[in-house]
């Protein structure tokens, strides 16, 4: 069974990545050991964020281990993300740079807008409506296309993007989108935006795959859904593993965030099954509700999206 999605850059990207996003909670050397082991247990793809404050860690990680020679570069697929302050047309080069040097690489698999708005200089991650603008797609995009060809990121995608503005980027794009990276799960099944990205051969890939049970945002209910262990029982799995194989077998790629290198193990053994049809059938029953709304980045007093319609294009809950 493949345990590998390909792009339509023609990359192969493992289909079971470790998430590196952390809510402070944990130490950075415990971070940092957490990785290793990941490595250590056969996580070959990576995903971080300048926001995440995880490059620097993700990138000592990477470097010990290669130097042991336990893992080599081309073996990695490391992702990072463009982050909205960073995002205009002559901030995308200095932004992408400053990762590759966290992350002690010569180059990314693939990097990221991570969300369709730009803020101003200095906003944080609950931005004043004055520091909502809107971003400029096309330079923006351009400015990526041209780090492609610099040969500083292998493969270019967006992150949180409605199908209309996966639509609106493949009117002017050269090099097409090869990952739109999105929340998805059991309880945010993003049928619509699966469906416009198949036809444009854009690869879905899902972030907080299991709802993120142990952040402050996240839904721990998906893992004690009854419908998700009754389903866990009848195949011998973990809740987490069903849930896993039902994004790998919805055609997605899954992120699961996890320090703790017991389930690192657990969310990696997701290959050579299958959930039934009536898993499926049951699973698509499970009430909606999604985690990041994206509602702080809205505003009725300025900004480029007053409502969660308007950043989501209508498209919210489908």
């Amino acid at each position: 069974m493949a345990e590998y999605a390909v792009l339509n850059t023609g990359a192969s990207m493992p289909l079971v990545g470790l998430g590196t996003a952390s809510d402070g909670a944990l130490p950075l050397e415990q971070r940092k050991a957490a990785i290793s082991a990941a490595i250590e247990v056969g996580y070959r793809h990576f995903d971080t964020a300048k926001v995440y404050n995880s490059e620097g860690l993700l990138g000592e990680a990477l470097k010990e281990a290669m130097e042991a020679g336990s893992v080599k570069r081309e073996d990695l697929f490391v992702t990072s993300k463009l982050w909205c302050t960073d995002a205009y047309p002559e901030g995308v080069l200095p932004a992408l740079r400053n990762s590759l040097s966290a992350l002690q690489l010569d180059y990314l698999d693939l990097y990221l807008i991570h969300w369709p708005i730009r803020l101003k200089e200095g906003a944080v991650l609950k931005p004043k409506p004055d520091e909502l603008m809107a971003l400029d797609l096309q330079g923006t995009w351009r400015a990526l296309e041209a780090c492609v060809k610099q040969g500083l990121v292998r493969a270019i995608g967006v992150s949180n993007f409605s199908s209309k503005k996966i639509m609106e980027l493949l009117e002017f794009a050269e090099i097409l989108p090869a990952v739109n990276q999105v929340e998805m799960h059991p309880k945010w099944q993003q049928r619509l935006l699966r469906e416009t990205c198949k036809k444009a051969n854009v690869h879905v890939s899902a972030w907080s795959p299991l709802g993120a049970p142990l952040m402050s945002w996240g839904t721990p209910e998906i893992l004690n859904n009854p419908i998700i262990k009754d389903i866990a029982l009848n195949h011998s799995k973990a809740p987490a593993q069903v849930v896993l194989r039902w994004g790998l077998d919805n055609g997605v790629s899954v992120i699961p965030k996890s320090f703790n290198k017991k389930r690192m193990v657990e969310n990696l053994d997701v290959f050579g099954w299958h959930l039934t049809d009536k898993d499926h059938q049951s699973i698509s029953g499970i009430e909606q509700k999604k985690n990041i709304d994206g509602s702080f980045l809205c505003s009725l007093v300025s900004g480029p999206y007053r409502t969660l319609e308007d950043l989501w294009d209508g498209e919210f809950g489908l």
